[in-house]
């Protein structure tokens, strides 16, 4: 996470509303139509996961602070388009060329969006070496939070969680490094684990001091304590 996209943990910006158990999936009708549209987008395989979590990133503060949920989707998708070459701006405006796109093959059909959610997109893979921290050890974030493949680039390791001091709960494997996925540089995979922290170790004055939290983060994020 990058800029103000990492707010987690922030005083001052108002509780979290999670809504209730049967409000409706999408408030609104167009909401649904966006995440339609952003996966439909993906699907044509110019960008990967990583890729559309940087863009939603790199929208200008001004924008992010007042666009709503899936207005971010929306507009971070408009910049992956044209910076991939998919759409022009003339084609946004509906003055580009008419004719069959070069990607039009490989389009999402409507009767194959069940199968393709239900695949997902698998981020575990193999890996040679031996993961460097064990369930129970004790291990300490790296700081400042902070993308070491790319300046300024997208990472998953949260701003709150840096130089923080907890215990490896579990090793998932290896899986990709968004680090590196996010700015084109490969899969890059290493070992990912879920690693538990004390509440007062993130944050001076925690709500329910007693609380832990549990964050995934990559083998590169962690240093021993």
């Amino acid at each position: 996470m990058t800029r103000v996209h990492d707010m987690g943990g922030r005083f001052g910006d108002a509780p979290v509303d999670p809504g209730a158990p049967d409000d409706p999936v999408f408030a609104e009708e167009w909401h649904a139509r966006a995440l339609a549209v952003t996966l439909a987008a993906g699907a044509l395989g110019q960008w990967n996961l990583d890729m559309s979590r940087h863009a939603r990133e790199c929208l200008s503060p001004k924008d992010y602070a007042s666009l709503s949920y899936f207005e971010k989707w929306t507009a971070a998708l408009v910049d992956l388009l044209v910076d991939n070459g998919v759409l022009s701006v003339d084609d946004l405006r509906g003055q580009g060329d008419e004719g069959r796109h070069a990607l039009a093959d490989r389009a999402l059909k409507a009767d194959d969006v069940a199968a393709a959610l239900a695949k997902g997109g698998p981020t575990d893979r193999p890996f040679d070496g031996v993961p460097a921290f064990a369930p129970g050890q004790q291990v300490r974030t790296l700081r400042p939070a902070a993308n070491r493949l790319v300046d300024g680039g997208h990472t998953r390791l949260p701003a709150y969680a840096a130089g923080a001091e907890g215990r490896v709960l579990r090793c998932h494997g290896a899986h990709v490094l968004p680090d590196a996925h996010a700015h084109g540089l490969g899969e890059a995979p290493e070992p990912l684990y879920t690693v538990v922290f004390p509440a007062g170790e993130l944050w001076a004055a925690p709500e329910n001091p007693r609380d832990e939290v549990t964050l995934d983060l990559w083998q590169s994020y962690l240093e021993p304590a």
